[in-house]
């Protein structure tokens, strides 16, 4: 961040009064502009037993295979924004949402959070940021086109868990090395 977006002026970064990090502040108004983790919510939709995936039309990873997930708009809860984006990347309505992974990845200062599914009636289709929706079978996972690591694991644990019919709420911290 540059100019401050409450008068325009030049930040500089320093750390306030009373806090432990540096922050965005503006020498004008005095503005202290946090710059927090953006949130990633999405479902992990199962129907009749197989998933559903959608080949990617947007970047990074166009025309890689993803789970449908995206940024939690303000004024919606987890689970919302992971139907609105189940909708808008797949044509497929949410039902019986129930939660299932969190991901924290500091690097790059995201949180995923993930629920698993069912999809109304079976039906889905393509949104504008898909190339294509498809149900896949385990075995059929495009495992070498996913476009992101935490999809791999996500289903890896999925299917794992399947085998038992228990599903619990896992959360892990993704580390990658500094570059």
């Amino acid at each position: 961040m540059k100019f401050c977006s409450r008068c325009g002026a030049t930040v500089s970064l320093e750390i306030p009064q009373g806090d432990d990090r540096e922050r965005a502040v503006c020498r004008e108004c005095g503005e202290i502009h946090y710059q927090n983790p953006r949130v990633i919510v999405g479902c992990l939709p199962v129907h009749e037993n197989r998933i559903l995936l959608c080949r990617r039309a947007i970047e990074p990873r166009h025309g890689f295979w993803t789970l449908p997930a995206g940024f939690m708009e303000n004024g919606e809860s987890t689970a919302e924004g992971a139907a609105r984006e189940t909708w808008e990347e797949a044509a497929a309505q949410a039902e019986d949402l129930a939660l299932y992974r969190l991901f924290d990845i500091p690097q790059i200062n995201q949180i995923y959070v993930f629920y698993r599914c069912g999809i109304a009636d079976g039906e889905f289709g393509v949104g504008s940021e898909s190339l294509e929706s498809q149900l896949f079978d385990e075995a059929d996972i495009p495992w070498g086109e996913l476009a992101f690591p935490v999809v791999k694991v996500l289903l890896e644990e999925y299917f794992e868990d399947r085998k038992t019919a228990t599903f619990p709420i896992r959360q892990s911290v993704i580390r990658h090395p500094r570059r």
